[in-house]
């Protein structure tokens, strides 16, 4: 089992705390500044959506540049290997994977035989609106970003650490494994000595 984030729509106000930390602390590593998590938002009721980090990983199956790998117990995507395809987003269970791109860093504003596309009226941009599957911007290259669990920090995912109400638990196989043995032992002791029409040496009534 792989570890990952979840969350508990009870107590999420839908404040976006946990996008905008996400965003903060990879732009600082020099990754997509995209956020790494979604919020989903049904009537009433908010929840981010984020990565599983899935055991058998299909996004990692449909990658045709191997950008996608388990690395110890996550699912890691290699910015810099990625080339932008999509594929992993369409095939994503939990829809936790998105095409994002930001413009490139340190560019000229101008070179002798070139001319930036801002300044070109004829070039078609996509609508900030338009879903990140079917937008373009020219220069600017989508790559696939997802929960990383933010392991580039040794406190873990910024998300849960950010978040007013903690509805974000990080979900580890250790603490998976002492919770299933506690509703085990809940189950036994919860359950009567003999079991209905038997007597007490276990014999048919």
């Amino acid at each position: 089992m792989n570890r990952f984030v979840i969350a508990d729509p009870q107590w999420c106000i839908g404040c976006n705390t946990c996008l905008a930390a996400c965003s903060d602390v990879h732009k600082a590593e020099g990754l997509q500044q995209h956020p790494r998590l979604t919020m989903a938002r049904t009537g009433d009721h908010t929840a981010p959506v984020l990565c599983r980090h899935c055991e058998d990983a299909p996004c990692k199956r449909v990658c045709p540049v191997n950008a996608i790998a388990l690395e110890g117990d996550s699912v890691q995507i290699n910015e810099s290997l990625c080339i932008g395809c999509k594929l992993c987003g369409l095939v994503c269970p939990f829809g936790a994977i998105t095409p994002a791109g930001s413009t490139p860093l340190n560019v000229p504003k101008q070179y002798e035989h070139f001319v930036p596309a801002s300044m070109l009226s004829d070039v078609p941009v996509s609508a900030d609106s338009m879903d990140p599957f079917l937008s373009w911007n020219a220069g600017v290259r989508a790559v696939a970003v997802k929960c990383d669990l933010c392991n580039f920090l040794p406190e873990g995912p910024a998300c849960v650490r950010a978040c007013p109400t903690k509805t974000l638990h990080l979900v580890e196989p250790k603490s998976v494994e002492a919770q299933m043995k506690q509703r085990r032992a809940q189950t036994a002791l919860s359950m009567p000595e003999t079991l209905p029409g038997r007597n007490q040496t276990g014999e048919q009534n």
